[in-house]
C-alpha cells in the first residue's frame, strides 16, 4: 500500500475529537433555526433547493439541469448560486461578456447551456433573492444550486442528494468525514436523490438503501444514474464521435473524475488523466503542462478531453488553446432517473402550480 495512504489513515483517528467540536457547532446553528431564535426567510416565489450533506461530488449541477430542462418550457426560471471560487464578490447578474471568474464555474456552465434562463450568484441568497427579484419580476420560480446548509433561506421544495458510493449514512461530519451537518439533517428534505447509481441495481438494493435512509412518512426516495451524451468540440459545439484508435488527455478539475475516466477509457485506445483541485482555475503554468502532456505524449490520433465545467473555466484561456490547433472535446454529463421519474416531475410541478396558485389567491 502506499506509504502516504497509510499514513493518513494512521492519522485520521486523530481528526475525531476535531469532528465531534465542529457537529457540536453545527448542531447548535440548526437548534438555534430550528427554534425560530434565527429567523429562515420565505419567498412568494417558488423556490426549490439542491443540495447534499457532504462536501461535493454527489452530482448538484446534473440534477439542476434536469429540473431546468423538466421546467424551461413552462416558467421563467432563475438559479442561484453562491459562485464558488469566482473572483468577485456580492450579487450578480450573468450577462453578455460574463465568464467563469466572475461567477463561477458551474453558474456559467448553466448560463452558456440555457441561455434563455436567468443565471445569478450571491454568497447570502438572503439578500441575493430580493435582489434577483427586484431586477426580474417575471419569474416564475428559482433553483437554489448547494443552499442546504444555508437555512436562512426556506426553499419550498428541499431535494437532498447523496452519491450511492458514499451515502451519507455512512459518511461522518468533518474533518473526520465529509459531512458537513450530522446524518439526522436528511430530515429537513422533502425529496432524496440517491445519485451515481450502477445501471443494474436491484429492488432488492434499492430497499436496503431506502431502509438506511429512514425517510419519514412525507419524504420521497429516487434513484438516478449518470450518462454522457454526445461529446463535442470546444470550439464549434460539432459532435466529435470517440474511437479506439483514439488517445484522450483528460484534464479534470472536479471531484470526482473516475466515472468520466472509465468512460473514456472504454470508448478510447488509451487515457492520460492531468487531475487538478475541485473547482481550479486554471493557470498559464497548467496550460503549458496540458500542452506539453500533449504533445510528448508519443502517439497517433491525440485529443484533450475534459468536462463541461471544466470548459468553461479553460475558455478563459480560449484564445490562446486555439492557437494550439489541437482537437479539445467536452464530454457532458446527464442525470436520468432509474425508476419513477414522472413521480418525481409529478411532484415539482404540483409544488410550483400550488405555490403560484396561492400567491395569486
Amino acid at each position: 500500500m502506499n506509504p502516504l495512504i497509510i499514513l493518513v489513515n494512521l492519522l485520521k483517528p486523530l481528526l475525531y475529537p476535531l469532528s465531534l467540536i465542529y457537529g457540536v457547532i453545527v448542531w447548535l446553528r440548526n437548534k438555534l433555526y430550528d427554534a425560530g431564535i434565527i429567523s429562515s426567510v420565505g419567498f412568494s416565489v417558488p423556490v426549490i433547493s439542491v443540495g447534499n450533506l457532504s462536501t461535493g461530488g454527489t452530482g448538484k449541477t446534473p440534477h439542476i439541469e434536469y429540473l431546468i430542462r423538466l421546467l424551461q418550457y413552462e416558467y421563467k426560471i432563475a438559479t442561484m448560486s453562491r459562485g464558488y471560487k469566482r473572483r468577485t464578490q456580492g450579487f450578480r447578474l450573468a450577462s453578455a461578456g460574463t465568464d467563469a471568474s466572475l461567477i463561477g464555474d458551474e453558474p456559467m456552465q448553466f448560463f452558456t447551456k440555457f441561455p434563455e434562463i436567468l443565471v445569478s450568484v450571491c454568497e447570502d441568497r438572503m439578500t441575493g433573492i430580493p435582489r434577483l427579484l427586484g431586477e426580474r419580476p417575471d419569474i416564475d420560480v428559482i433553483l437554489l444550486d448547494d443552499a442546504y446548509q444555508h437555512r436562512s433561506v426556506k426553499p419550498g421544495l428541499n431535494i437532498l442528494i447523496t452519491d450511492y458510493n458514499k451515502p451519507f449514512f455512512k459518511d461522518y461530519i468533518l474533518p473526520f468525514g465529509s459531512l458537513r451537518e450530522a446524518r439526522k439533517a436528511y430530515q429537513r428534505a422533502d425529496i432524496i436523490i440517491v445519485s451515481k447509481c450502477p445501471e443494474r441495481i436491484d429492488d432488492q438494493q434499492k430497499a436496503t438503501i431506502r431502509s438506511s435512509i429512514k425517510p419519514l412518512p412525507h419524504q420521497l426516495v429516487f434513484f438516478t444514474g449518470i450518462s454522457y451524451s454526445q461529446p463535442y468540440d470546444f470550439f464549434t459545439g460539432k459532435p466529435v464521435s470517440l474511437s479506439k484508435d483514439m488517445h484522450a488527455v483528460l484534464v479534470s478539475g472536479i471531484a470526482k473524475p473516475e466515472p468520466l475516466m472509465a468512460r473514456l477509457e472504454k470508448e478510447t485506445g488509451a487515457v492520460h488523466l492531468l487531475r487538478y483541485p475541485d473547482h481550479h482555475y486554471f493557470t498559464s503554468a497548467n496550460l503549458e503542462e496540458i500542452r506539453q502532456t500533449f504533445t510528448g505524449w508519443d502517439v497517433a490520433n491525440k485529443i484533450i478531453a475534459t468536462t463541461e465545467k471544466d470548459a468553461t473555466r479553460l475558455a478563459i484561456y480560449s484564445d490562446a488553446i486555439r492557437s494550439w490547433g489541437i482537437l479539445l472535446v467536452v464530454v457532458p454529463v446527464q442525470v436520468h432517473f432509474l425508476e419513477n421519474g414522472s413521480a418525481f416531475a409529478d411532484c415539482v410541478l404540483q409544488y410550483i402550480n400550488r405555490e403560484r396558485s396561492e400567491n395569486l389567491a
